[in-house]
């Protein structure tokens, strides 16, 4: 996953340039991405498993045979008893209570990740079906605590970074012209749409993501943005929610001719990830650099003249979570993946107990520096709400231990970007 480092290093080496004046955009029916900022968490490993988040689903199978990926987890199981043990998941993973608890916390938004395989069977996946009814609840139970949702297509048909989290690891075939993976992305697009970009749910959808992060510097660019031009004219076909680009981890700036509103195209999101543990560089990094890094990707968001949201960033300054990098990998930090160079131990970073308080302190700075910096645009959206057992990737468990604000607005150390 040292893609990551991709968008970072796109971001922090952009020149810097005068602001750039953004207007004449409609109102997101629902939400107002000019005058109110997102307070968001994802709802990952629900609808697109991360062995990492949900690692109990995984780690059932022999230690030389444990699934890399969703694709392969359903592939071993087969098709009966993967819908038996993932239904499960899905009715438990996320619960009402949860929605309640979001709410409760201050945060307005949630991003739910969903892989085209819930609205589009295809006969040579092993995936199974039956998400869209748990999505469907939790759009009510969303509208019950009033909670805008962006449906993110997740997941696409052939991968399109080759992580495990497009639910297919290891392959970058999205674009491959001798499948229709592009056509079969188009028509699980238009099936969400279908259903959920329209007036009918105007309350509580405030975006539709077309796909998360495609791996920009590995793919042609160019049929991005054709496929960007298509899935707009998609949703447009059905409603006027916000219609989220991700920036595909290109340099900050590039997407600014791309669905122009002066070319006619309205109510455009972009979706930028940051992260700072996904490649040795980042992760020597002292501390108080990981902060500035951060203040500085929020300057440069001044660059860009669409509403733009950070759609997914942590409070991870390491790399050592177990599956972080993907089943049978190891980590960067403790140089126990891609033969790196040693930087620390690993040891008890899921026992927030054994922190010292060093750490603990300088996660709490760095997770408000980010909240401060990405509110240099439209707002931000946590990765992840929950997981079974990594605390530098689960706001709840940062939350109970002081280390994520509570109230959202409150900070231990202010103003540490200067703006």
């Amino acid at each position: 996953m040292n893609w990551l480092s991709l968008a970072f290093a796109a971001t922090a080496l952009s020149a810097a340039v005068d602001p750039i004046s953004i207007s004449g955009r409609s109102e997101v029916p629902g939400f107002n991405y000019d005058t109110d900022k997102v307070r968001g968490v994802n709802l990952g490993s629900w609808f697109v498993l991360e062995p990492y988040m949900t690692p109990s689903l995984f780690t059932s199978f022999p230690d030389n045979a444990i699934p890399v990926d969703e694709y392969h987890l359903t592939q071993e199981l087969g098709k009966d008893q993967a819908k038996e043990v993932l239904e499960q998941h899905w009715a438990t993973w996320i619960t009402e209570s949860d929605f309640a608890q979001i709410a409760g916390w201050g945060f307005n938004t949630v991003r739910i990740p969903i892989g085209y395989w819930a609205f589009l069977a295809r006969d040579q996946d092993p995936y199974v079906q039956g998400q869209e009814q748990y999505l469907d609840q939790a759009l009510d139970w969303a509208r019950k605590y009033n909670i805008k949702v962006w449906i993110d297509l997740h997941g696409v048909p052939g991968s399109q970074n080759g992580f495990d989290n497009s639910g297919l690891r290891d392959a970058l075939e999205w674009q491959n012209p001798e499948w229709s993976n592009i056509q079969d992305t188009y028509t699980a697009l238009s099936n969400i749409n279908q259903k959920y970009a329209g007036s009918d749910y105007y309350d509580v959808i405030s975006g539709i993501e077309l796909v998360n992060e495609p791996l920009g510097p590995s793919l042609d660019v160019n049929k991005i943005k054709e496929y960007y031009e298509g899935g707009y004219k998609d949703v447009r076909g059905q409603g006027s929610q916000g219609v989220i680009i991700h920036d595909a981890f290109l340099p900050i700036g590039t997407m600014n001719d791309w669905l122009d509103i002066n070319d006619g195209y309205w109510n455009v999101v972009l979706d930028h990830h940051q992260y700072q543990v996904f490649s040795v560089g980042e992760l020597q990094r002292t501390w108080d650099q990981h902060i500035q890094t951060a203040c500085d990707i929020g300057r440069s968001y001044s660059q860009e003249n669409k509403w733009r949201v950070t759609g997914e960033w942590s409070a991870a300054l390491t790399d050592c979570s177990p599956m972080l990098n993907g089943v049978y990998r190891g980590a960067r930090y403790d140089a126990t993946y891609q033969n790196s160079q040693y930087i620390g131990s690993c040891a008890n970073i899921n026992d927030v107990s054994s922190w010292p308080e060093d750490k603990k302190q300088a996660t709490r700075r760095y997770v408000e520096a980010q909240m401060d910096a990405y509110d240099q645009g439209n707002g931000w959206i946590f990765w992840s709400y929950k997981t079974e057992s990594t605390i530098e990737w689960d706001v709840r468990r940062l939350i109970q231990n002081g280390l994520f604000p509570q109230p959202l607005d409150n900070r231990q150390y202010p103003n540490q970007c200067g703006y």
